[in-house]
């Protein structure tokens, strides 16, 4: 399975951006769905995900300002990023994996698909 993710940009502080990702097929059974990001010079850092059940969670730094979802019929998911600063620069990427416990969603050896990533950039 390849993701596909899209919606970057660059956008000026306290605005707002979705990112949207495709898989390139179906995607059967109980999967969970993240995204991720990554800054220059810096770690991939876990930003929000959604199992399958609907439960989500989010990094502390996004808490509030960002909404993952997910439409299972559409099979799509999304990031609704709003309040952005320009800490949120980074480039983002979607990631999907099955059987995954909600204590290690965060973690970025969970996931077994990963998309190629869409650059955000909030300046002014």
């Amino acid at each position: 399975v390849q993701l596909q993710a899209s919606g970057g940009g660059l956008v000026q502080p306290g605005g707002s951006l979705k990112l949207a990702c495709v898989p390139s097929r179906r995607m059967s059974g109980s999967y969970a769905v993240a995204w991720f990001r990554q800054d220059q010079g810096k770690e991939r850092e876990f930003v929000a995900a959604i199992r399958y059940s609907g439960h989500s969670t989010y990094a502390d730094s996004v808490k509030g300002r960002f909404t993952i979802s997910r439409d299972s019929a559409k099979n799509t998911m999304s990031l609704q990023m709003n309040s952005l600063r320009p800490e949120d620069t980074a480039v983002y990427y979607c990631a999907a994996g099955s059987g995954i416990i909600y204590s290690s969603l965060h973690l970025s050896g969970s996931y077994a698909y990963w998309g190629q990533g869409t650059q955000v950039t909030v300046s002014s």
